[in-house]
């Protein structure tokens, strides 16, 4: 009997370790430089609002990526039903940002991250973007 108690307990573990770290996977945390915003940061430097969708994932996905496909210079890397991936190169120096938004069916939200490849500022480049990306989708 103990030992059938303590393999439940130990697959309910595994299962919320697992559901938890699922958006957390796909949000990669923020490095310290000012570069990066995501909506599952603690640090005030780094955090932003996700994007709540309140109703269905599909016409919640499907709106996000007509506000994507407004972006020439964005590029969907990767595309699954509840995750999507996106490349952003900057005009003039060619810098990429990767930003990733995964869609929380829990609490019916976008969770969202954008971040620069390489170098140390973006002089608000990333948080600018996402917000822009959250004023176009709320338009819709």
């Amino acid at each position: 009997m103990k030992r059938w108690l303590l393999h439940t307990w130990l697959i309910v573990l595994l299962l919320c370790a697992a559901t938890k770290t699922m958006a957390d996977e796909r949000l990669k945390p923020c490095p310290e430089s000012p570069n990066c915003v995501s909506s599952l940061a603690t640090s005030d430097k780094h955090r932003i609002a996700p994007m709540s969708y309140g109703g269905d994932r599909a016409v919640a996905r499907l709106r996000l990526l007509t506000v994507l496909s407004q972006f020439e210079n964005a590029a969907i890397i990767e595309d699954t039903e509840l995750y999507l991936r996106v490349t952003v190169t900057s005009t003039v120096l060619r810098f990429i940002d990767d930003v990733t938004f995964f869609f929380d069916d829990e609490q019916a939200l976008i969770q969202m991250r954008s971040a620069s490849r390489s170098g140390h500022y973006d002089f608000g480049a990333n948080r600018r973007r996402l917000e822009g990306i959250r004023q176009r989708y709320e338009q819709q």
